[in-house]
């Protein structure tokens, strides 16, 4: 099985689990997440967007200050912008943020639902989830240095032949090394596997 559908089920898992979506921030480095997925209301997310909110919730600052799971209503930090207010008001009533990894790759989830709050049990549940999801993004560290010239050449803006003939290889080589990159870096295209490879630093 693919890391790519490990990752599709385990996000399918979660969504299970949150019946008014979820939030996922996956290795948070230098304030930005390599990547992240959700499934709130657009109406809320875009709201919180244009608000800029994601500087000022208490709730990220709980996921940055601390690692564990919390529900909403337990979380003791000030909201001076009335952002938990607000979620409720778009009917993001009750939910969990979930915290893992080192401070330096963290993963912040958050998962709500507008009728009761979560069990201790479902919490566990939504927990586990969230760290698999953490452990299957790990950035790869076994990418070689074939690999990053391959996605080099190509975020340069050369052409498969162009790229090949640049590295003294055939363009099957360089292809064989960029799809071994994409797989490795748990990319569906080149250009997705080049975004991932500056996100973690090596391009």
């Amino acid at each position: 099985m693919g890391r790519n559908h490990v990752i599709d089920e385990l996000l399918a898992d979660l969504a299970g689990l949150a019946p008014l979506g979820y939030y996922v921030a996956l290795h948070i480095r230098f304030v930005s997440p390599m990547m992240t997925f959700q499934t709130y209301d657009q109406a809320w997310t875009d709201h919180y967007t244009q608000n800029a909110y994601g500087l000022r919730d208490p709730l990220v600052a709980w996921g940055i200050s601390r690692t564990g799971a919390s529900r909403w209503s337990e979380v003791d930090l000030p909201d001076p912008f009335g952002i938990m207010k607000e979620a409720r008001d778009f009917g993001l009533k009750y939910g969990v943020i979930v915290s893992c990894g080192p401070v330096t790759s963290r993963t912040i989830a958050g998962v709500a639902r507008g009728d009761r709050e979560f069990t201790d049990q479902e919490m566990a549940a939504i927990s586990g989830v969230v760290l698999r999801l953490h452990h299957e993004t790990e950035p790869p560290d076994n990418l070689t240095d074939a690999e990053i010239e391959a996605l080099q050449v190509i975020a340069s803006g050369e052409r498969y032949a162009q790229g090949a003939a640049s590295l003294g290889i055939s363009e099957s080589a360089l292809k064989a090394r960029l799809a071994s990159a994409r797989k490795k870096l748990f990319a569906r295209t080149t250009a997705e596997a080049i975004q991932r490879a500056k996100d973690y630093r090596f391009l």
